[in-house]
């Protein structure tokens, strides 16, 4: 598979491109945002491997621009913090990010994920969308009855749990911060670790795992949060 790498760094970029080609990735650098659109346009590469901060054209305006045309899964690199909720927003329609620094491992390994996550998808193009798994037939939650199916199995979940489901599942892949979490579940605004929201989560990843072993519906991301993979 075919990964265009964006960093202007070339000691990063090669660095990384070293560690991609170990894991068998054929790869592209570029080292500013120009003429990445038309590249793009032009060699369909698989993902994109795209740091924030570019010369000539930055990584925002560049994913923006590609998301016009291509749904190439997209890996944000990032070392500025205060950029964090606009990646998490999905306004870019990023697909994932990496701050700065990590560990080149990291990077294959998020590379690894998220690709196994788009192929699916790739596979299924020529079928109908009647044959196509929807969060909707993969996951169905009955408020009513705080009832969970998940892949046709009924799960038995805490109502912290099912709030928890509820917000991750209202929009599949969005990052949820810690906080946002604890917002959505302790409305009465009272004081709660992080470690708290972590406990429930490991409850409720562990529930779904049961379900679907080979796969990990609620992912952490780490030192952000979780999101939820259908």
């Amino acid at each position: 598979m075919h990964i265009l790498i964006v960093e202007d760094e070339p000691k990063i970029s090669q660095l990384i491109a070293d560690y991609l080609v170990q894991s068998n990735y054929q790869v592209t650098q570029r080292y500013d945002g120009s003429n990445v659109i038309p590249w793009v346009e032009e060699n369909n590469p698989d993902l994109i491997l795209m740091d924030l901060m570019l010369p000539v054209i930055d990584g925002l305006t560049l994913c923006k621009e590609i998301r016009t045309f291509s749904n190439v899964p997209i890996i944000m690199v990032t070392a500025r913090v205060e950029e964090i909720d606009r990646l998490l927003g999905l306004e870019l329609g990023a697909d994932d990010y990496i701050c700065k620094p990590f560990s080149p491992r990291e990077v294959v390994a998020r590379v690894k994920t998220v690709l196994r996550r788009a192929q699916p998808t790739a596979n299924n193009n020529d079928q109908t969308s009647g044959d196509l798994d929807s969060p909707q037939t993969v996951l169905t939650l009955d408020e009513t009855r705080h009832d969970v199916c998940f892949h046709d199995t009924k799960i038995a979940l805490t109502a912290i749990e099912f709030n928890l489901l509820r917000l991750l599942a209202s929009e599949p892949g969005r990052i949820f911060s810690r906080q946002q979490l604890i917002d959505n579940i302790y409305q009465d605004h009272r004081v709660v670790s992080e470690r708290t929201v972590d406990s429930h989560i490991k409850k409720l990843r562990k529930k779904l795992n049961a379900v679907t072993p080979e796969d990990d519906p609620v992912q952490s991301v780490y030192s952000v949060g979780y999101k939820l993979v259908l």
